[in-house]
């Protein structure tokens, strides 16, 4: 009896790591084993010709001086784009979020429904849709030069509106959600509470509603600002040469100018700075209810 005990426990021991060894083999074959070739490759001198390159792993830190001297503005453009779409997608998201947490009734799913229709179609079309929709020719180009809006001669496709928009709109639903799931999670009674302690509207949502809220906000904000800090595909079909993002020179750096060692020290840094912003924003805001 004692020696069976001992085994059952043995194995309630083993059972953990043997459930999560599959997950282990995925992230060392499909991110550990890529991660260390790309830092290899950052680090090394090209050679060969453009048909049949050849790296060799040298040490060359020159390749992150250089990427970074020489693509300064794209970086810092990135980011500005991704900052602001991430701002104006929380105060557009915010207010939608709480209408359907605590105000939508029967209408819920409904909502929810709506939020999340936008993914039944593929990233790419709903870019070139949102490229026929600002054409110079298109009803809203019109519209807003009627209205004084926009000049006679003015445009909204190509500019950095355009891509900034177009990461608003295709991002926005990873920002409803984790906010609307904060925001259901709050406990109606508190805000009667609130109330019964004579607290004004505004005041209860600042002191009650918006703290608590504030795990979704964080999840938002990062499921936001990290996929629009690599995109390349709105910047693409919705700008020009002059909004050219991080991502478009990446994707050239590898598949046209097949500068490898450059593509991938770009691509270290920017996973560099999106990992320095992510942390230091989770310091600011707190991570407790997200871990």
């Amino acid at each position: 009896m004692a020696g069976a005990a001992s085994s059952n426990r043995q194995r309630s021991r083993i059972a953990p790591y043997l459930m999560i060894l599959p997950a282990l083999a995925y992230l060392l074959i499909f991110f550990v084993v890529p991660f260390w070739s790309l830092f290899r490759t950052s680090l090394s001198t090209m050679g060969g010709s453009i048909y049949l390159p050849q790296l060799t792993f040298a040490w060359d830190f020159g390749n992150y001086g250089h990427a970074l001297s020489t693509y300064q503005d794209q970086i810092l453009r990135s980011l500005l784009y991704a900052f602001t779409a991430t701002v104006v997608s929380l105060v557009i998201s915010y207010p939608l979020a709480y209408v359907i947490a605590f105000k939508s009734g029967r209408y819920k799913n409904l909502l929810l429904g709506l939020v999340v229709l936008p993914f039944f179609v593929t990233f790419l079309v709903r870019t070139l849709a949102w490229k026929t929709i600002l054409a110079d020719d298109g009803v809203v180009v019109h519209t807003l030069g009627a209205i004084g809006l926009l000049p006679s001669d003015g445009r909204l496709l190509s500019t950095s509106w355009a891509v900034i928009g177009g990461l608003i709109y295709n991002s926005m639903t990873f920002m409803i959600l984790p906010l609307y799931v904060s925001l259901e999670k709050i406990d109606p009674r508190l805000l009667e509470a609130s109330r019964d302690l004579y607290s004004s509207g505004p005041r209860a949502f600042g002191k009650v509603v918006l703290p608590l809220s504030i795990p979704g906000v964080l999840a938002g904000s990062l499921l936001v600002f990290i996929p629009a800090m690599g995109d390349f595909i709105n910047a693409d079909y919705l700008g020009s040469t002059q909004t050219t993002m991080i991502g478009n020179v990446i994707q050239k750096q590898f598949l046209v100018v097949k500068d490898y060692p450059g593509a991938a020290a770009l691509s270290f840094l920017l996973m560099a700075m999106i990992l320095v912003g992510v942390l230091s924003y989770t310091r600011a805001l707190g991570t407790e209810d997200l871990v």
